[in-house]
This record gives structure tokens, sequence and C-alpha cells, in this order.
């Protein structure tokens, strides 16, 4: 009796130590995986703010380089000719303020785009609308050129409140050739805002009243609707 109480005890005591052992190692491994967690999140950080930096420096590259293309040019126009017989590079002549000049720099298709986007993120709307239309002008093949370009290209055009004729000719473009875009109504709604702000309220009227009919459970209706309203309390005043 004696020995099995002693066997007994021993098995108890030994559950205890074993128990207490696993659960030191399960602290353990919690506590390793928490550090693990730790490290991971700032580690994703730190690559959020890597590829941050990759794509300012990669624009800052394309800048550079285009800059690059333009100085060889105008050296190889001076070729080896005397001082004085030597010409600074031909700048063709351009309508208005021409943020551009394509021809003098000789943008790639990345370096318009990108800089097109670049500026249309700081807000800079009139330059980022003209890089939008000089890549579609000069590369209009690429395919680069799909619905989303076609969709910010008017935005910026209309934000740039300068080139509303190629705010219509981008949002009418999306609509006609991308029936199926995420940017469809969307390209409706700023072209209705585009012949308001032109003063053509008929047109303008006509996309409401389209939207009023298929599209009122929109966040698009609601910007509409409160245009709407703002212009008939206006008619009513008169």
């Amino acid at each position: 009796m004696k020995k099995m109480f002693e066997w007994t005890a021993l098995l108890i005591a030994s559950s205890s130590l074993l128990s207490c052992d696993m659960m030191s190692k399960f602290e353990e491994k919690a506590a390793k995986i928490n550090r693990y967690e730790q490290v991971s999140l700032a580690l994703a950080k730190e690559n959020r703010n890597l590829k941050v930096e990759v794509s300012d420096l990669k624009y800052e590259i394309e800048t550079l380089k285009s800059k690059n293309n333009f100085l060889s040019l105008q050296l190889e126009q001076k070729g080896d000719k005397p001082a004085s017989e030597r010409k600074i590079a031909s700048v063709p002549a351009v309508k208005g303020n021409d943020l551009v000049q394509f021809d003098t720099y000789k943008w790639t298709p990345t370096q318009i785009l990108a800089i097109a986007e670049k500026e249309f993120q700081n807000k800079n709307y009139d330059k980022s609308s003209q890089f939008f239309k000089a890549f579609e002008t000069q590369y209009s093949k690429d395919n680069r050129i799909d619905d989303q370009f076609l969709f910010r290209a008017g935005l910026s055009a209309f934000e740039s409140k300068k080139h509303y004729d190629w705010s219509l000719a981008y949002f009418d473009r999306v609509v006609k050739e991308h029936p199926n875009s995420q940017f469809y109504r969307g390209a409706k709604l700023w072209s209705a805002m585009t012949y308001l702000e032109m003063g053509d309220q008929d047109r303008f009227f006509e996309t409401v009243e389209e939207f009023r009919k298929k599209y009122r459970n929109t966040e698009e209706w609601k910007i509409l609707s409160h245009h709407y309203e703002k212009i008939m309390q206006k008619y009513k005043r008169n």
C-alpha cells in the first residue's frame, strides 16, 4: 500500500513538472511569435516607405534622362564648328504655355506618363493634362491608353479649367470604348460636369435625367443631384 502511495505521489509530481515545463515552453513560443509579428510589421512599414522612395527616384531619373537627351542634342547640333559659327538649338514656337515641349526634350512614353501621373498626384492639373495629352498624341497605339488612363486624363483636363474640350473627348472615349469599365458612370458624371462648366446646361440636364432614372442609388447621383438642386434654386430666384 505504501509503495502504491509513493508511486502515485511520484506520478503527480512528474505530471506537475511536465505541466510546468509545457507551460514554460508555450509561453516562450508565444513570446517568440509575438517578436516575429512585431518584426514583420516593422519590415512591412519599411517596405512601403522604400516603395515610395523608389517611385520618386524613378521619376527623378526619367526627368534627368530627358534633360540629358536634350543637352546631347544641343551638343550634336553644335558639332565641331568654331564658336562664331555655332547656333543655339532651335526651339519650335508653341501656342500658349506649352509645358511639355515635346520637340525639344523628345520624351519617351515612360517619361511622359511618369510626369503626367506625378503632376496629377501633386494636383498640378494644367501640367498633368498637357503631358497626358502629349502621351495620347505622340504614342496613340500604346496599350497603356486604357480606360483608367482616359479617365484620369479627363479628370486632369477638367480640373485644369483650361482644357474642357480634351476632358469631353476623354470621357466620351471611356463611355464608347469601355462600356463595362468601372469608370463608365464616373465618365458620364464628369462629362456632365464639364458641360455645366462650359455653360451647356441642356447637356448637363440630359445626364441628370439619365442618372435619375438609372443610377439613383450611386455616389455619382449624389454629386449630380446636388448641382441640379443648386441650379434649380437659382432659376427659382430669378
